[in-house]
């Protein structure tokens, strides 16, 4: 009986697609298998396999047979096929962008075209120069892709001489698949054959004295003349224990004594020995009645809200949770919002569980990814993975307690390319998918959480005391605006800062200060004429990085070279405007000379290592003041932090976004908890214009509930969350015109089902992105109302937008639940 397979493609449509299946590989495709199948004209992907079944597609098309079986066994697991389902029709996207999201790029074959020269071409008549050209780069190496062509030869447009060179038959074409991953080996040596003890004397006897040296430490590295198995001696290890020379186990190798073969090694941390663990620390009072009501919570609902302030001791809470879940030879999920929180709190899991623990984010090279995800797959599998975001893609056999650590986080949230998942929700789904638990954890609890937990939806556990009962730190607000009427300012820093921060130094404690705007200043300004240098692709102002010495636009990367004088007025007075975190850090280095100082922000975090070197060399106090972003407040523990610095409140507030006030609140909160956290009280010293703010009162007074109360108000209101639901449609293209025609006519066609949920279109605050214009519209849904009734009716309409030939061309996407 013939077999067919239905397989998902890395591409944004909306269906599978149905492939036959060559009589070899009929009893070995599975679902969760990776094929190579051809897609288009000379295209090929590698797809998934979702169904193998007997049943022919419709007659009318020509059905294609899958190139290549790639896998002999799954690579996705049943459940992950469900979870892929529920992302793609939650988040109205297709299964195909879920599968880019999901799998390590070293598990997806790239299609890469090769040109190969005809050895019988002869031409009768002198070709053109491009041509000829590359005939003869041809000529010396007969296979080559076009990307080394093209850069090789310097050709532009290369496609057109290529194309003349397939017309004559000089050249054929073909499609390579591209191997991205790459198992790691490692030369290993070992003796031709298997000489017995007589036969290794008389070498000893008959080799020069360096190579005599080499073998003999060879025998001793391997325990060869010690009965039983050799060890494998690696190459690198044997010449660097015999402080020996490539050309002298070269000699040995031409001799045929030693024999070289590659080894396939891990990429992955080495297991940590069970005796390198400690045991659990005890939970304080506090804690263990947490703890125990957390048990008592997951008896009854499925998810629990830990809500317990800076500082309380919550990570120590989650691991003795992971004990318990281990023990019941369950597997744990820990997520956590950013990248910095991976460089602290692995050491204090490796210390109890060791070898038992994965870690899986973006900065680890893709081809550690790719091991981390075939181990998942075998019996050896982690019982814990930590790790960010895309962490809920990884196969799990046996699920038990997934932890949302600070679950407020919006970097939880996927902005671009679809899928626009938010991971907390995600984890909430898959964890019920295998009957696990969720813990969400956080000082300051996203406000559609807390309402879930108020209203019972989940379980609600409060700590409200910090490790050892140190007090919360003392917010004094300092009011900007007059010290900037009076001439007080020096630079971005009041007086009462400097003397806190000079106190601090001299007390050989440490500093955090915070300002959420990376570069050196926001924007430059031609004093003369107004001029502010743009982004040509981009409707915002670039951004000056003085140690690049250049303007950079942080949506597309663009960068233009800072101007001597006004292109527009020829002035020469460019001054800059605002301050970013490498302003500050300037301007610190200047007020104390003697501090040492370290900026954290996405300049500074390019690479893992950097991270853990800034965090490290904070840690150790071999860094003075630590100036940062957002990333700063993100549960790092530090032990000799007195003094926090928040430079500019106002930048939090006034953001036009309905969560601003919230989001100000949580992360004022969130920066001030890294001050006192061991040994005294700390101080946060809030900067802002807007002293009389009712969320400046919150944050001092570290009231979080009286802050849901106003805002729960407000939102009931206006129909906001957690009241509504908020779906978000953008429209993209690059004629503005043609732009609002669009927007317009989707937003009456959605007015027409939803009536006046819908809001718009109108132009988000950024307008244009990498050179195309956007439009947006909002649609607002009752909680109680269908959503899945709702999702098809905007799939629908999207659908028809794009039927029409007006708007073919027409980017349209949904953002679910936007952050």
């Amino acid at each position: 009986m013939k077999r067919y397979v239905d397989v998902i493609l890395p591409l944004p449509l909306p269906n599978s697609f149905t492939y036959a299946v060559p009589e070899e590989w009929a009893g070995e495709v599975k679902p969760g298998c990776r094929v190579v199948v051809s897609f288009g004209r000379k295209k090929y992907y590698t797809a998934i396999v979702g169904n193998v079944h007997g049943n022919a597609p419709a007659a009318g098309y020509e059905v294609k047979e899958i190139v290549s079986l790639l896998d002999a066994s799954p690579i996705l697991l049943p459940m992950q096929f469900r979870f892929w389902q529920w992302i793609a029709d939650y988040y109205l996207c297709t299964q195909g962008d879920v599968y880019k999201a999901a799998l390590p790029s070293g598990l997806k074959l790239e299609s890469e075209t090769i040109v190969e020269y005809n050895p019988d071409f002869e031409a009768d008549t002198p070709l053109p120069e491009r041509e000829q050209r590359l005939l003869d780069l041809l000529a010396t190496d007969a296979s080559q892709s076009v990307t080394r062509l093209e850069k090789e030869s310097g050709i532009k447009n290369i496609l057109s001489a290529i194309n003349a060179l397939l017309a004559r038959e000089a050249i054929f074409v073909k499609e390579e698949l591209k191997r991205t991953y790459k198992p790691k080996t490692e030369t290993r040596v070992r003796l031709a054959g298997t000489p017995g003890e007589r036969a290794l004397h008389v070498l000893f006897d008959t080799l020069p004295e360096k190579q005599l040296a080499l073998l003999m430490k060879y025998v001793e590295c391997s325990g060869y003349l010690a009965g039983g198995t050799p060890k494998e001696v690696s190459k690198a290890e044997l010449l660097r224990r015999a402080d020996a020379t490539p050309a002298v186990f070269n000699g040995l190798v031409k001799k045929r004594i030693f024999e070289v073969y590659q080894q396939e090694i891990g990429r992955l941390r080495p297991d940590t020995e069970p005796a390198d663990t400690q045991p659990l620390h005890p939970l304080n009072t506090f804690q263990q009645r947490a703890y125990e009501e957390i048990v008592e919570s997951f008896g009854q609902k499925n998810v629990c809200l830990l809500h317990g302030v800076t500082s309380s001791g919550k990570t120590e809470i989650y691991i003795h949770l992971i004990q318990e879940t281990l023990r019941q030879g369950k597997q744990v999920l820990y997520l956590l919002p950013e990248i910095a929180l991976t460089t602290q709190i692995p050491e204090r899991l490796r210390r109890v569980f060791g070898s038992r623990l994965g870690i899986y984010h973006s900065k680890f090279p893709d081809a550690e990814r790719v091991e981390i995800w075939n181990r998942q797959l075998g019996e050896h599998s982690y019982d814990i993975i930590l790790g960010v975001r895309s962490s809920v893609f990884l196969p799990f056999h046996d699920l038990g307690l997934v932890i949302v650590d600070e679950e407020h986080e919006n970097t939880y949230k996927q902005q671009d390319p679809a899928p626009r998942y938010h991971a907390r929700n995600a984890a909430i789904v898959l964890a019920a998918m295998y009957g696990a638990k969720t813990l969400l954890g956080t000082a300051t609890p996203s406000i559609e959480s807390w309402q879930n937990a108020v209203e019972g939806k989940y379980g609600l556990v409060q700590l409200k005391e910090r490790y050892q009962e140190i007090q919360l730190p003392e917010v004094i607000p300092v009011d900007i605006k007059e010290l900037h009427r009076k001439k007080r300012m020096v630079g971005q820093f009041s007086p009462l800062l400097i003397q806190y921060i000079k106190e601090a130094l001299e007390q050989k404690e440490q500093v955090i200060l915070f300002q959420n705007r990376r570069g050196f200043a926001p924007m430059v300004e031609c004093r003369t004429c107004g001029w502010v240098p743009r982004c040509q692709n981009c409707d915002v102002s670039l951004t000056y990085h003085k140690a690049l010495g250049q303007l950079t636009c942080h949506y597309c990367g663009y960068t233009y070279q800072l101007p001597r004088k006004c292109p527009a007025c020829e002035g020469t007075e460019l001054v800059n405007r605002g301050f970013g975190t490498e302003k500050i850090e300037d301007d610190i280095k200047v007020l104390f000379p003697e501090a040492s100082v370290a900026r954290m922000d996405l300049d500074t975090t390019r690479t893992r290592s950097a991270y853990e070197r800034i965090i490290a060399d904070f840690e150790q106090g071999k860094t003075d003041i630590l100036i940062g972003t957002q990333m700063v407040s993100k549960g790092l523990d530090f032990d000799h932090v007195s003094v926090v610095g928040i430079l500019n409140a106002d930048t939090l507030l006034n953001y036009p976004d309905f969560r601003s006030y919230e989001r100000a609140f949580q992360l004022m909160a969130q920066v001030s908890g890294r001050a006192g956290r061991k040994n005294k009280r700390g101080r946060v010293v809030l900067q802002t214009k807007s002293i009389d703010h009712p969320i400046i009162h919150q944050v001092i007074a570290n009231d979080y509930e009286g802050m849901v109360a106003s805002q729960l108000s407000e939102r009931q209101l206006f129909h906001y969350p957690p009241y509504y639901r908020l779906i978000y449609v953008y429209l993209k293209h690059r004629d503005e015109a043609l732009l609002d025609q669009m927007a317009t006519a989707m937003g009456e066609k959605l007015r027409t089902v939803f009536g006046d949920r819908v809001l718009g279109p109108d132009k988000p605050p950024v307008a244009r992105v990498q050179t195309l214009f956007i439009k947006k519209i909002m649609v607002k849904i009752e909680q109680n109302a269908p959503l899945a009734h709702a999702r098809e009716l905007l799939l629908r309409i999207r659908q028809e937008m794009l039927e029409d030939e007006r708007y073919k061309s027409l980017l349209v996407y949904y953002d679910v639940d936007p952050m």
